[in-house]
């Protein structure tokens, strides 16, 4: 085979890192862009942040000279007041920093509360703060300690006391007797071996322990929880032998309690939600603007701008620096006009959404919306993530409008949206003592002409955590 040169043109995109900036701040949210907007602020001297003065965006001076009078007065005043006011006692004469709040003057630390307060912790650091609370002797701290590293999440005893009791040497009448007075901490029915005991232990703790509903609810969570479970009432008040107002008041008190008390103790930080549009109406039209609220504004530092153009090093740096910047405000522009262009497609697109509610959601995907702004599918599945619009409905995600169809007698499409919405409103509707099986809630959707299967119903209805008709059982 003979090797030669051959020359081509040709055309292709070169994934430049400006280009890439600005894909990467397309996709983030309000959130994460703010803080990436931040820290460009204090890396690069040449973006500023509009504050609304009349400034030149020049460095502030360090010191601003009083006038002559005003001067004079802070003179006369640094004359007059002496740098240390006597007193006629000492601190040390009123606070004696060498004893502690035992009163015992011993040097053991206490444990501290204020620090306990000011940051989040995770459950076995709240235990153990209680276990340190609590009198143990060194043997019983040691075994509460086990205890508490075998709690999960959830705040139930993982592992069984019979293992713990071998792992650590003890005997399992010691190790249980640690485990109750655990059982007492803070939240009420942690350390439980089961769901039963959890719910036990919470109604142990209610203020009124002889009240007969208490009594009652402890009965059913104690023997009957399965029971319960299953919504048979027919047979609880059978077996019980009260009546269904009764039942009613126990089970009133079982449903407040916490199944699951470990969660309400954790170290995950709340997540804050900046809404990118603001949708309303003005008369019959919705109206899609940009929150002016949700990214600060940036401008040039012309101060310093000015001194770009030298070839030594530092201006250099100086021009380095305000390319960056003026790609940084460029690639931010070019980011919100793609959100507004997209969000006002998607409003103009499900305007019935927003006169008539969920049920009336068109299907729509990510190629509708892309072949209404022409861009491509996978730059407005970008847009859409993590960006949120505040409505005259609420506030949603972006990809909340998006949703498959489902075929109609009339041959047209029915969003799985709207079904869902339907379904809701089909159940809360129904009659307690009767709620419609998912067959039955498919037949009613065929009689409104949107064919749909059985399971596609029980998929729709988890999705809208609805649970299933056994379940909605009410007396």
């Amino acid at each position: 085979m003979k090797q030669g040169l051959e020359l081509k043109l040709g055309q292709h995109l070169a994934m430049t890192p400006q280009l890439q900036q600005a894909i990467r701040l397309l996709q983030l949210s309000t959130v994460d862009l703010q803080q990436e907007i931040q820290g460009m602020l204090e890396s690069n001297p040449l973006l500023d942040e509009e504050t609304g003065d009349e400034g030149g965006g020049g460095p502030t001076p360090e010191t601003v000279e009083l006038p002559s009078e005003e001067r004079q007065l802070d003179l006369a005043a640094d004359n007059i007041l002496p740098d240390e006011l006597p007193v006629d006692s000492q601190w040390d004469d009123i606070f004696d920093m060498g004893t502690s709040g035992s009163g015992n003057g011993s040097d053991e630390e206490l444990p501290d509360f204020e620090s306990r307060n000011s940051r989040t912790q995770s459950l076995q650091d709240y235990l153990r703060w209680q276990a340190d609370m609590t009198h143990f002797t060194a043997d019983e701290r040691n075994m509460a300690e086990l205890i508490i590293d075998a709690i999960d999440e959830r705040g139930y005893l993982a592992d069984s006391l019979e293992d713990l009791a071998v792992n650590m040497h003890v005997r399992e009448d010691a190790l249980l007797a640690v485990l109750l007075r655990v059982q007492d901490f803070d939240p009420p029915g942690v350390g439980a071996r089961d769901l039963s005991e959890c719910l036990l232990l919470q109604l142990k703790q209610m203020v009124e322990k002889d009240d007969p509903h208490v009594l009652l609810a402890q009965r059913i969570v104690k023997d009957h929880l399965q029971a319960l479970g299953r919504h048979d009432y027919p047979r609880l008040c059978a077996v019980l032998g009260v009546d269904e107002a009764a039942l009613r008041a126990a089970m009133a008190l079982i449903s407040a309690l916490n199944p699951k008390p470990g969660e309400d103790v954790g170290t995950e930080s709340t997540e804050y939600v900046i809404p990118d549009v603001i949708v309303r109406w003005t008369g019959t039209r919705l109206r899609t603007d940009l929150n002016p609220e949700a990214m600060p504004k940036l401008r040039i530092n012309r101060h310093y701008a000015d001194m770009a153009g030298g070839k030594d090093a530092a201006h250099k740096y100086i021009q380095d620096q305000l390319n960056e910047a003026r790609w940084f405000i460029k690639s931010l522009q070019s980011r919100q006009d793609t959100i507004l262009k997209v969000a006002r497609a998607i409003v103009e697109r499900q305007k019935d959404f927003f006169a008539n509610g969920p049920e009336s959601m068109r299907p729509m995907v990510l190629r509708h919306i892309a072949d209404a702004v022409e861009m491509h599918e996978s730059t407005v599945s970008r847009v859409t993530n993590q960006k949120y619009m505040i409505t005259p409905r609420g506030l949603y995600e972006f990809k909340y409008f998006f949703s498959s169809h489902v075929g109609t007698d009339s041959g047209g499409s029915a969003s799985a949206t709207a079904i869902r919405a339907l379904l809701i409103k089909m159940t809360q509707a129904e009659d307690a003592q009767h709620p419609l099986s998912d067959a039955e809630i498919a037949r009613v959707l065929a009689d409104q002409g949107i064919q749909i299967a059985r399971r596609t119903v029980a998929k729709y209805r988890e999705a809208a955590n609805v649970p299933p008709a056994s379940q909605r059982r009410r007396l």
